[in-house]
């Protein structure tokens, strides 16, 4: 795990699957989930939250909330990057923002993801605080994601129609 986390966090870079695209030739709806799902799985494995852990400790994240905004349509031919910022972190929950860029540069889509820490051992698995050393790892980042300013597009909701 790198002791220097990035902020914001980027991953790598990421390509689209010919059967993510829609009938309108561009990157499908739900997919764009999967690609912000995979600029998580960067962030997690440098945070010490990814496969391993879970592996290692029984416990895992969970979604709980998560909010996209479709922005640009992305074709078929595209790479994008992801970039990640904790907004937010308590003992059980984890707050991110994230942006997806086309390598060229234009911004896609955003989403906010609220995370929460899962006990997977037992019968059933159950919302619990990370564990201590891991929590640690997760406040680290977040202490630098911290001093980035806040998104403009952070907290948004859909507003009634009429």
């Amino acid at each position: 795990m790198d002791e220097t986390i990035a902020a914001p966090f980027r991953s790598r870079e990421l390509s689209l699957e010919p059967g993510w695209i829609d009938y309108n030739g561009h990157l499908n709806l739900a997919y764009y989930h999967v690609l912000f799902d995979r600029g998580i799985d960067d962030l997690y494995d440098a945070i010490g939250l990814g496969e391993r852990y879970r592996e290692r400790t029984g416990f895992t994240t969970y979604t709980a909330e998560a909010h996209v905004r479709y922005l640009k349509e992305v074709p078929p031919d595209a790479r994008v990057l992801v970039s990640t910022t904790i907004v937010g972190l308590d003992a059980k929950r984890l707050h991110m923002f994230q942006e997806m860029h086309h390598t060229d540069g234009w911004l896609a889509a955003t989403l906010e993801n609220l995370s929460l820490s899962i006990d997977q051992r037992g019968p059933a698995p159950k919302v619990a605080p990370f564990p201590a050393e891991t929590f640690e790892s997760i406040e680290a980042a977040y202490a630098a994601h911290s001093r980035l300013p806040r998104p403009a597009a952070l907290c948004r909701a859909i507003r009634p129609l009429g």
